[in-house]
């Protein structure tokens, strides 16, 4: 089973710029202030190859009014996702057009309209995970449904289901250790990783991996026995200086480190782990990019201004995906590729870089 690290709910952006946190990522902390950097040299990437067209097309009309703006639309795994219209003419939802919250079970093939526990809010917003999904209606509190939207549980702060599907072992943030959920709440391991400036902690199988950034360096530690005891393992230095240092791990429980650099947009350092941290060249590497997210058989996918490409033996390669350079990826609980573009989602289905693409999208009549 993967288990990944979560970020900080309270610290994410505010409709209309909805953000979610359906594909649980990781822990990222500040850069550490820097009064300088050393220069690193500047790749030129390959001209991508032109985009493929999608393999199918989802567009689903629901009866929303012309005014709501467009939703925003999450999914859990390729099948369950949720689609929720929170501003209207740019604005917070009012009496006169209340949030509308819509679900589907089949991909987005149909959608569900599903009564929103608290349609009238300064803010709203929308998270989702494998049986659940989460929302936020400030000021009034956090709506949590495990059973489709059937019936929704309001708290005053971050429902615990939330919590929990973030997985067994988080980062406790604030303390810089590593928590296991108990249910209730994180309790920190009695021993710790010998990890300084912990970033992130992830799962492989029996894998448990704590990784983080101190002075521009990369640390690392596993555990195989649940966290019941590390081993510091050498992680190669990389060319430049990393800030953050995040664990992912792909469907097919493939484990890399990914060092975000001071600026977030550079091209990170990467390595992965066969049993020992081993650097990943990623030779002809595009200069800038958006988002990277591992899809198994040892491929590590890219997008950004010049496209999407993956990293393949320590070799970047653009592929002739459909999806633009405002694409941002991530990866379901089912390994489903998710990537949000601007005006759409994208679900790509499959393994490793053979991907069947699927545009869907929700309108308003």
């Amino acid at each position: 089973m993967i288990e990944r690290a979560v970020r900080s709910l309270p610290a994410l952006l505010l409709v209309p710029a909805l953000v979610s946190c359906t594909a649980v990522g990781d822990i990222r902390r500040d850069p550490p202030a820097r009064t300088s950097a050393p220069p690193r040299p500047i790749a030129s990437a390959p001209a991508p190859p032109p985009p493929a067209g999608f393999d199918e097309v989802r567009a689903v009309r629901v009866a929303v009014a012309q005014r709501y703006d467009d939703p925003y639309v999450e999914f859990s795994d390729a099948e369950h996702g949720w689609a929720l219209f929170g501003s209207c003419d740019g604005r917070p939802p009012e009496r006169t057009c209340p949030a509308l919250l819509f679900s589907t079970l089949d991909g987005g093939r149909s959608w569900l309209k599903v009564p929103h526990p608290r349609p009238v809010a300064d803010n709203q917003q929308l998270y989702t995970a494998p049986g659940l999904v989460v929302l936020r209606a400030e000021p009034h509190g956090w709506y949590a449904s495990t059973d489709g939207g059937a019936s929704f549980v309001r708290t005053a702060g971050e429902p615990a289901a939330w919590r929990a599907a973030q997985g067994r072992f988080q980062v406790i943030e604030g303390a810089d250790r590593v928590g296991e959920w108990d249910g209730t709440r994180l309790r920190p391991l009695a021993a710790q990783p010998p990890v300084p400036g912990l970033d992130t902690v992830a799962s492989s199988d029996e894998l448990l991996v704590a990784a983080g950034a101190a002075d521009g360096r990369p640390y690392a530690a596993v555990s195989t026995d649940r966290g019941r005891s590390w081993q510091r393992t050498a992680v190669p230095a990389p060319d430049g200086e990393v800030s953050v240092l995040q664990v992912r791990v792909a469907p097919d429980g493939d484990v890399w480190l990914v060092g975000e650099r001071s600026d977030r947009l550079d091209f990170p350092a990467l390595w992965r782990y066969p049993g020992r941290w081993l650097p990943v060249p990623a030779e002809s590497y595009p200069s800038r990019i958006l988002s990277v997210a591992p899809v198994g058989a040892g491929r590590l996918a890219v997008t950004g201004p010049y496209g999407a490409g993956v990293v393949i033996e320590g070799r970047y390669t653009p592929v002739p995906w459909p999806l633009g350079p405002n694409h941002h990826l991530t990866i379901l609980g089912d390994g489903t590729v998710f990537a949000r573009g601007s005006a759409e989602v994208v679900l790509g289905s499959g393994v490793g870089t053979d991907r069947r693409w699927t545009r869907v999208a929700v309108e308003g009549d």
